[in-house]
Formats: structure tokens, sequence, C-alpha cells
């Protein structure tokens, strides 16, 4: 056994007999050498929780002492033979060595050109010498056409961190934080003598979160992945010009360089299918759908969305993963560093090492013609950490998509050599997809590794090695790389129909390069007869492109039997100068059988200036009132006939669905936000029609119009109606003959009145104590009101409030400065305990601007320091060896931690997932219940908002858009915010788990807590 365990384990008797038992399997079992021994790994990940109690106690003393250099062996690289050796993939597919060493270098990124040579973009620099401008980007090709490159050329040099590239025009596109440049070989020498700087702005500050992933597009752009650092992207020399991509990415015009924001905003990784539809990936979050364009968004700033990236995997973001290679000892080391507080760091996957994605990369959907049939759209993704690659099938269902696992406890390829780093995939003229292996002994953020760790390693260890390979179906023949660049426009436009991607994606690009008009004609031909709807939506888009398109064609495309052609028809239609001609023909879509035609309609229809824009939205809201994201494309297409559209619904005796009522209410905030009377006279107007038989339906809509100011004399009868439904209102809310759930209902519909008419009902029912959840329910309905008993209510009874009531009023007091300013009056009076309000409440108010609030809240900091984490972890290490309770660890878990973490059907999902408890151990969780800020995971972060009508709201960011920002707090309530209203919103930097949960929870509580934890399924 390796120095590095065997030294660790004799420090701690407790390992000891662990070790002999796994000493004996080791004799009477031969095991796998990689470079260090198997057992070991498998020995330490086991015994992890049992370290950890005497990890957190005398932690600096023990960074000290330790030397953690025995524990970090050197893992060497395998020569490319040897690597291939330990690659396994996935039945009926072989893998091949198509480049490596010293032939390419460091690869992050590759392109072909039309020639068939292939562009590697080599990130030597990785990942602390960017300034050394190492890196660079090699030509190579394949002079005996045997399926292998055998020569390179350095393209171009000098580089800091290229991370995507693209060939144009006998160019090529390179992406190299801050910048985009354009380079071109002018003499045929195989190097680069031009260069054209295009963009900059780009955030280079994480050498994980650099943009990536050049794509052409459907529609002749080249799209780009922003990743997580974002940028402020302008033309050089034009800062005055720049457009902010935080959270989005962006596409340009390849000729031009105009530039315009696209949703996405993944950390690296974005491809398209076959119909445009787009995909993205993070570490953490491994296959995305991007679900909307911002663009549509962005014309009504009224309209709230949720975030237009959607994680589609049925196993989750951070799904299992099945390697063979063992765990890194430093990955090992770090996360036992981690989970025990000796060194900073988010604690993921429940304390494991491994087992989840922790790099997931490069997502592209495999679009060639080499595999089989059944496996055309399947999604891949690699894990650079885990030394895999995975793959998914993705399903549609209506407009969302949902991405499943295919390898059942495995992985489409993975290797038990460590440096294998699938990064980036292509797919290629051969038909097959290539993987990119960055080869690298250790793939991680320098800040990622703590300096007791990173001392030990090498971060440039592979710098002088990287591989390419193909995945290919086994036994197949390889085709040579085609010439493209000879063809002439009839032979482009015949590729337009290749089943492999690469073809068309090429002929495309090469046709719109070359601008020739005389291809009008055959394009337009091509469009109607192309054997593959897949060549007829690439003629269909070369066209635009050669601004050749035609009434004809467009009208052959939306009657066209697939629906992708006709939602790409209605997409193109958007910029078509003529489109009047085909109004009718548009409306028909409207019954469209497919659920993704009738969404681009209601995006698109906007567009159109069409005549009968309000009818076609009102049909698709009656056939679509289920599905949000038809809603939300209707909302934001409405505009100014969002009037018309609610007058026509609300007319509609059919559409009383809650979805329906849903939708009316938002259409009617739209329409109140607009403040144009005329327009809201159409919509009151048609309010005398709404039946008042359920005041549940009808109340929220009724209510948003009270906002309106100058309401025309006409409402006169409407206000009278109202007053009579919140009476009825009343009326159920306090029948106790009705069922909760009804009644529920009602008190739901008493936030639509006025303190008048509905106080009198809400204290009746907060000051009865019936059943907790109508109690609850009245007072978070109170709470929205202004009025200054509702302050008196929340403060006054403190002591008797249950634990569920006060994380209501804590909420609702921290909401208004005035009813803060009441509770720091009481707890100066001593008639609220100092410490029973969250220290993080008071955090938080010690930024108001209001002098008084930010003075006493100091003051209340002060008072409230709590002692140390390791005093407290002192005292609670009897929670680790007490006899302890799982049944009354249930009822703490209920009373503590269900408010934010979700476990047998109990519970909500706020805070990380706890369906790997097991695996953490006792003494994992209990350090970070005692010390939630130990690190936080930047997904957990609370934020505080401060609205222009002054009030303020707290919660996670669960989403961000083009008009809104979505929080998510305990007790799974979500509030969406349109940026309009938010005049600030800033990072608490504490994580949304409270702090000090040891005033509430004893250590023999704890030690209940942690045995059902530990017990629970």
């Amino acid at each position: 056994m390796n120095a590095a365990p065997r030294m660790y384990i004799e420090r701690n008797p407790l390992l000891k007999a662990h070790q002999s038992a796994a000493d004996k399997m080791k004799r009477n079992q031969p095991t796998m050498m990689i470079g260090f021994n198997a057992v070991k790994i498998v020995l330490l990940f086991a015994l992890l929780p049992i370290a950890l109690v005497t990890t957190r106690l005398g932690a600096e003393e023990r960074k000290q002492q330790i030397d953690y250099s025995a524990e970090l062996p050197r893992v060497p690289a395998l020569e490319p033979e040897q690597a291939m050796k330990r690659i396994e993939v996935a039945e009926g597919f072989e893998i091949q060595l198509v480049a490596s060493e010293p032939l390419v270098t460091s690869p992050v990124a590759i392109e072909w050109d039309a020639v068939g040579g292939m562009f590697v973009c080599e990130m030597r620099g990785y990942s602390e010498n960017r300034d050394d401008a190492i890196s660079r980007i090699r030509y190579l090709t394949d002079s005996n056409h045997d399926g292998t490159y055998d020569q390179a050329t350095v393209y171009a040099d000098k580089l800091l961190w290229p991370t995507a590239i693209f060939p144009y025009k006998g160019g090529l596109f390179v992406a190299d934080a801050p910048d985009i440049f354009y380079y071109k070989d002018a003499d045929g020498d195989g190097v680069a003598e031009y260069r054209k700087h295009i963009l900059t702005g780009f955030g280079f500050s994480n050498v994980q979160g650099l943009f990536n992933s050049f794509r052409w597009g459907l529609d002749n752009q080249i799209h780009v992945a922003c990743s997580s650092v974002g940028g402020m992207i302008h033309p050089p020399g034009r800062a005055q010009d720049s457009l902010n991509v935080r959270g989005r990415d962006l596409s340009f015009d390849p000729d031009t360089y105009a530039f315009r924001v696209t949703s996405g905003g993944a950390q690296h990784g974005m491809c398209f299918d076959d119909w445009g539809r787009k995909f993205a990936s993070s570490n953490s979050d491994h296959i995305q759908q991007v679900i909307y364009e911002d663009r549509y968004l962005a014309r009504s700033p009224f309209v709230a969305a949720p975030s237009a990236r959607r994680s589609i995997a049925l196993d989750g973001p951070q799904a299992p993963v099945f390697r063979i290679s063992p765990v890194e000892p430093w990955r090992i080391v770090r996360t036992r560093l981690r989970v025990g507080g000796v060194v900073p760091g988010p604690v993921e996957g429940g304390g494991r090492p491994s087992g989840y994605f922790t790099g997931a990369t490069g997502i592209t959907i495999y679009r060639g013609d080499n595999w089989e049939q059944q496996y055309r759209g399947v999604a891949i993704v690699g894990d650079v950490g885990s030394n895999l690659i995975h793959r998914k099938r993705i399903e549609q269902k209506s407009i969302e998509m949902i991405a499943k696992r295919m390898d059942p406890s495995s992985e489409f390829v993975r290797s038990s050599d460590i440096w294998f780093r699938p990064a980036q995939f292509a797919n290629a003229p051969d038909g097959t997809l290539h993987v990119v292996d960055v080869c690298r002994e250790v793939i991680e953020h320098p800040k990622s590794l703590p300096p007791e760790i990173k001392q030990h390693l090498d971060l440039n260890s592979g710098r002088d090695r990287g591989r390419i390979y193909r995945i290919m179906k086994k036994g197949s023949v390889i085709r040579r790389n085609p010439n493209l660049k000879e063809l002439n426009g009839d032979q482009l436009i015949a590729l337009l129909d290749h089943r492999n991607a690469w073809h068309r994606e090429t002929a495309s690009r090469l046709l719109y390069e070359q601008q020739d008009t005389a291809n009008i004609p055959k394009l337009i031909k091509q469009s109607n007869l192309a054997s593959l709807p897949q060549g007829r939506i690439h003629a269909l888009h070369a066209l635009k492109g050669l601004k050749g398109l035609t009434t004809e064609c467009l009208s052959h495309a939306l009657n066209d039997t697939h629906h992708q052609v006709r939602r790409h028809a209605l997409l193109l239609l958007e910029d078509f100068s003529d489109k009047g001609k085909l109004n009718d023909l548009v409306e028909t879509l409207a019954n469209d059988p497919n659920a993704e035609t009738r969404y681009q309609l209601a995006f698109s229809i906007a567009e159109y200036n069409h005549p009968r824009k309000s009818e076609i939205l009102t049909r698709l809201a009656l056939e679509n009132s289920d599905s949000p994201w038809l809603q939300l494309a209707i909302l934001s297409s409405a505009g100014e006939g969002a009037s018309e559209v609610f007058a026509n619904l609300v007319r509609q005796q059919s559409f009383r669905t809650p979805a329906a009522a849903e939708m009316l209410v938002k259409l009617s905030q739209l329409i109140v936000r607009q403040n144009q009377p005329d327009r809201t006279r159409v919509a009151l107007a048609s309010l005398e029609t709404l039946s008042t038989s359920d005041p549940q339906f009808a109340l929220p809509i009724l209510g948003t119009y009270r906002t309106v100011k100058n309401n025309p004399d006409a409402t006169v009868r409407f206000t009278n109606t109202f007053s009579r439904l919140i009476g009825k209102a009343c009326q159920q809310a306090l029948d106790s003959s009705l069922s909760n759930t009804a009644r529920l209902k009602a008190i739901d519909s008493l936030g639509f009145g006025n303190w008048k008419e509905v106080g009198s009902t809400l204290q009746k029912i907060i000051q009865e104590q019936e059943d907790p959840s109508l109690t609850d329910r009245a007072l978070s309905i109170a709470v929205k009101f202004q009025e200054p008993v509702v302050s008196e209510w929340l403060i006054n009874d403190w002591g008797q409030q249950t634990p569920q009531r006060r994380k209501l009023s804590i909420e609702a007091i921290f909401s208004r400065p005035e009813r803060i300013k009441h509770l720091f009056t009481s707890i100066s009076s001593g008639d609220v305990p100092i410490n029973e309000i969250p220290r993080s409440r008071y955090t938080a108010a010690a930024n108001s601007r209001d002098p008084i609030i930010k003075a006493r809240a100091l003051e209340f900091l002060r008072q409230t320091a709590t002692a140390s984490r390791d005093d407290v972890f002192k005292i609670y290490q009897t929670a680790l060896r007490a006899a302890a309770d799982p049944v009354n660890g249930k009822m703490v878990f209920r009373k503590h931690c269900a408010s934010c973490h979700r476990i047998e059907e109990m519970g909500y999902q706020l805070g990380p997932n706890l369906a790997s408890v097991k695996s953490r151990g006792p003494e994992a969780i209990l350090i970070n219940v005692l010390d939630p800020n130990l690190e936080v995971n930047p997904q957990y972060i609370n934020y505080l908002m401060l609205k222009t009508d002054g009030a303020t709201a707290t919660g996670m960011i669960v989403s961000e858009n083009a008009t809104s920002v979505t929080l998510k707090r305990a007790e799974g309530v979500t509030e969406s915010v349109l940026r309009e209203d938010i005049e600030q919103m800033q990072s608490s930097k504490k994580s949304i788990m409270p702090e000090g949960l040891e005033k509430s929870i004893s250590p023999q509580e704890m030690a209940d807590l942690i045995s059902y934890l530990m017990k629970v399924q």
C-alpha cells in the first residue's frame, strides 16, 4: 500500500481494523494499478466519514503540522497506445485515435474547413499561464487519407486563453477572451499573416467561465456561448455601444460583425440539433434546453418569465455518473478537508469526492450518418472530472424536452485513465463523432485548490499532450473528408439534403459566403423538393441569406407535411417584406397539430403586423390554456392588443379553468401596467360579462383593475359586483362547514379586496386559531396590506406563535421598513427576545438606508455575536456519540428543516438535495448544520432586493431574463419581480440556510436528527 494512506491511517487507531481487512482482501485478490492502488482509493472513500471526527477540532494546528505530500502521489501519463487500452465504449461502437501529441497539445476545440483540414484550438496556457501567450491554433491534415492526421502547421500563435474557433471565407474566427479575432492565411503557407479585431469585452476572471462553443446557426450567424463570466461586449474602440451578456449568449454576423444578445448563459458547451433547438451544459447541470429567446420577451417589459434555460435531465442536473477511473488523490484530500472545515470550498455531492457530474462540458447532439439511425439526436456530454462520456436520449414532451439516461449503471465511453479529459465534441465530415481530449493530469480551477494541496501538484502537467478520437459504428468503413471548396452551386445545394449535418452546415456556410444570386431559383426548388425536412429548412435559410425568399416558397413551407418546416417558415416570415399575402395561411396554423409550431406562431405573430393578431392569440389561448410556455409566448406578443385578447377570452364561458384564470390575471396585469385609458376601457367593458358565481375565479381578475386610476363612470356596476364577490368570499372563508381547500381558496381571494372589506374577516380567522393552515394563510394575505394593525398582529402575540407562524411573521416584518421599526422597538423593550430573530435578518437590516434601522440592527448584531463555530462544534460532539431516536429526529426535521429540504414526501426542495445524505456521514451533517456559511455554493446564496415601492424581498435567485428576476425562499415560496420594479439588489454572501440553529436544536435533538437522516431511504 502507498505510504500516503498508510500514514494517514496510522494516525487514527479507529481505522486500523478497516485497514487490516483491506490488506487481507488485497492479498487474496489482485487489484488493478493505475498510477496508484485502487484499493487505497476505495478505502479512503469508505473511511472518510470516520476520519471527519478529528478534522474539525484544532484545524489550524493540523494545517501547520500535516504535510499532505505523502497523500498526493503523482499519476504518470500513459502513451496514446496504452491510453487506448484503458477506454471502454458501449456495445456496437468503437473508438479510434485520429491525432495525438506531438501533433496536437492541450486541445479544447476543433473545426474543419471546407477542404477537410482540421483546425485545433490549443489552450496551452491553461490554467495559470494566460499572460505567457503560449496558446495557439494548429492546422492538421491527413496526407495519405488513411483517417489519421499526420501533418500540422501552427496557424496562429501567441494567444492567451483561446477557447473556440470557426472557419469562414478561408480564414478563422478565434475566441481569445476578452476578444474575438479573425485570422487568415493569405499566401497559402498554412500560417495566418492577417488578423482583425472583431469584438471585445468578454470576461476572463475565471478560467472555467470563459466564452466558448462557436456554432453556425441556421440563421447564418455565428452563435457564441458566453459562459458564467459574461461581459460588456462591444466593437473595439466603441465601449459606448456595449451590450451586457451576463446570464445570456450572443450571435454575430460573420461579415458585418453586428451582434445581438441571445438566450443561454450556461458554463461550457452549447449546440443546436437538426431543427435549430438550442442546448447547453454547465459543470453541475449537464443538459439544459433553451426554451425561448429573450428578444421576444424584451418587447414587453411588463411580462415576468421563468429562466429561458431549463434543466431537462430526468435524473437531475447533477446526475450520477459511473466512472471506472480511481478518484484523484488530491480530490479525496480536498473533499475531506472541505467537509472538515480545514479549507474553504463547497461540499458537493453530499461530501462524496466523485460519483456525480462535477465537470460537465461540451454538450453535442449527434447529427452524423455513421451511427445507426436510432442514435441520431442523442445528446453527448463529457465529464472531464470523471474521465467519461455520458449520453442521453432526448424525448419531446410538448414544447419541453426530457433527457433520459441510456446506459444503466454504465456510461457511453469511460476510461480508467484519469488523464482522459473529454472536453468537447464535434460532428465530423466522416459522419462520426470526434472527441477532444485535453489530456491533463489535473483539471481544476487553480483557486479551487487549497495551497496545502496545490503546492504538491503540477497544473502544467500535460501541456505537451493531447488526443483527438473518433467514435464510430463498430466495423464501419470511414469515408475520406471531402473538399467542398471545389463544388459549384448546384453541388452545394444538393448537399443541403445530405444526411450528415457537417455537409449541410458547411454547404450552407459556403453558399452564404459566395452570395451568388444565381443560386436563388435552384434553392427555391430545393426548399420544396428536398427529400429530408432538414434539407428543406436549410434551403429556406439559405434563401434568406441571399435575400431570395419568395411568397411562393414560404407558402409551400407553411403547408409542409413536417411541422419543423412549418415552424421555420413562421420564423423566417418575421423579416419577410411581403408577408401580408400569407395572412390567411398564417391564421390556419393557430390550429396546427404540433405544439412547437403553435408556440412559434404565438411568438412570431407580433412581428407580422397581422390584422387579426388578437383573434389568433385568442384562439391559441383557448386551445392551449394549460401550457405555461404558450401563455408566456402569447403575453409577449399581446402588446397593444392585450385588452382585445382579454375581452375575447373573458367572454368565453368555457375558458374557466385555473390555468385560464391565471392567463386572464396576467393579461389584466399587463393591461394595467400599460396605463392606456382606451385599452383599459375595452377590458373593463368586457368584465360585465364575467360570471360572478365563482368568486375564486373572478376576484383575482377583477381585483387587478382596482389599481387603475381614473376609472370611467361605466365601471360603477363592476365596482358593485366586486364588493358583492368580496362579501361572498368573506362568508366562505369563515364557513366551517366547507372543506379546508375551499376555505383556503376563499382566503386567497380576500387579498384582492381592500382592508375595510376584508380586515375583520382576516382578523377573526387569525385570532380564532382554528386550523394552522387557515390561520397561516390568513396571515400571509394580511401582511400584503400596509395597515398598522398588521404589525401588531405580527408582533404582539410573539410568545404564543408557532415556529411556522414565526417564520411568516419574520418574512413579513422585514419586507417593510415601518414593520422593522416596530419590531426593533419591541426587541429593545424586551417584548421580543433578541435571539429569536435570525442574525441574517439583522445583517440585511444593517444595510438599510434608514439611519434608525441601520443603527439598531448594528447594535443587535453586536449583542447577538455568536460563539465561534469551533466552540459550538465542541459542544455538539456529544451528538455523534449519544443514543439517538430517529422517530424524534423526524419530528426535528419537520420542525426545523422541512421548510427548505424535502425527504420522504415531506418538506420543500429549496436547499441542496438530501437524497445522498448517507454518504456524507454524521460528522459532515453536523458541520453543515452548525456552520452553513463555512463555504456557500453560489447557487444557494441569499439575496436582498429593494423594490421601488419601498418593500423588500429576500431569497435565492432561481432565474433571470430580460424582464424579471425570480427569488425562491422557504416553504417553496417564489416571487418574480419585474426589473423595472427593482431599485437595488445585492448578495448577502450568506447561505439561505440560517445560522445559529444550535439555539433551537439541543445536542440530543441533533443526535436524533442525524440518526433520522442516516436512516432515511
